[in-house]
């Protein structure tokens, strides 16, 4: 795929931002749109697909967090979130979203490119994989789910679909390859690939409470992915023997 395919949008109200992405990204053979709204962002999205969004969190109108979580509902696009607030809340939020990266202003415009190009490659290989369509696919138990990796999806005892983002995915094949095997949070980031991890980012916590929801998960009481206090998290092998009782 040349440069030139793989499209870039990038949301900020300010000018000045807006433009020195645009114009960093476009210096590297990248096709680059802007937009100063989530609304006029959500037009172009509708008329063509991208493959990484820079996203500014505060916005007129609908914000940055609330367009994100729309967008991670319906498609794998990369995101990377851009703000002025260093606050962990926002940070953490925005990951709980389905964002796959946080970067706080004034930002490295080569930090961001480095980022960029990581997340594109994601959405890429999402992409080539959904389309080999002759590709029997994987199924693995997740409790009373099946993993599909082809299509990297949870399917249902109904047939019903829940999408996975690709750290989601990642981090459920660590936990089902080790599944019964309480596995720490360093060594569940050393299994996911393709992202790049702060040693100090509570994101492990987050993708796992992300497919706990998906997974349709009591939140107080686990059945399939057990917290394992002073550890970590594991799969467990026998849901029906899981007890809620406090210690």
């Amino acid at each position: 795929m040349l440069m030139s395919d793989i499209k870039i949008l990038v949301v900020d109200d300010s000018s000045v931002i807006r433009e020195t992405l645009e114009s960093y990204f476009a210096a590297e053979g990248y096709t680059v749109t802007g937009a100063e709204t989530a609304e006029a962002a959500e037009q172009l999205l509708s008329e063509q697909e991208f493959d990484l969004i820079l996203l500014d969190i505060r916005l007129p109108g609908k914000d940055g967090l609330t367009l994100t979580r729309e967008l991670r509902s319906r498609s794998e696009v990369g995101i990377i979130l851009v703000t002025g607030k260093q606050d962990d809340i926002d940070r953490i939020i925005g990951l709980e979203c389905g964002a796959d990266e946080y970067v706080c202003k004034p930002f490295n415009a080569r930090e961001m490119l480095a980022r960029g190009k990581n997340l594109i490659r994601r959405v890429q290989k999402q992409r080539e994989s959904e389309k080999k369509q002759s590709e029997e696919p994987v199924m693995r138990a997740i409790g009373t789910w099946q993993l599909d990796t082809a299509r990297r999806v949870l399917v249902k005892s109904d047939r019903s679909v829940s999408q996975l983002t690709e750290g989601e995915f990642q981090l459920l094949l660590a936990l089902k390859a080790s599944e019964g095997e309480a596995l720490t949070r360093d060594q569940l980031m050393d299994r996911i690939k393709n992202r790049t991890w702060n040693a100090t980012d509570r994101t492990i916590d987050v993708l796992i409470g992300r497919i706990r929801r998906k997974l349709s998960e009591d939140p107080l009481c686990p059945q399939m992915i057990i917290t394992v206090h002073g550890v970590g998290y594991l799969l467990s092998t026998h849901t029906d023997d899981v007890s809620c009782e406090s210690a």
